[in-house]
């Protein structure tokens, strides 16, 4: 079954920030593809990860220069949007 097409353009490549857990540093995580969803934020793919919608503050289209400095948190930041798609 081929992967769902973006709502608005093509994918781009991407990196997506996670935060850490118990004992874990938060890191921007590689090898996403993400376009800017018709819903508001990012709708981000990868083989191994649920295509899913994310608050744009989470993504960035060009490599960071530290995968350990994070963006800046919006206060009360949601994390996660749903729905993923507009149908």
């Amino acid at each position: 079954m081929a992967a769902k097409q973006s709502t608005t353009q093509p994918n781009c490549r991407c990196w997506v920030w996670f935060r850490g857990g118990l004992g874990v540093e938060s890191f921007w995580v590689s090898g996403f593809y993400g376009a800017p969803s018709v819903l508001g934020g990012v709708r981000i793919e990868r083989s191994d990860y649920v295509p899913c919608r994310v608050a744009d503050w989470r993504v960035t289209f060009k490599e960071p220069e530290d995968l350990q400095v994070g963006p800046e948190i919006p206060e009360n930041a949601v994390w996660k949007l749903t729905p993923t798609d507009p149908n």
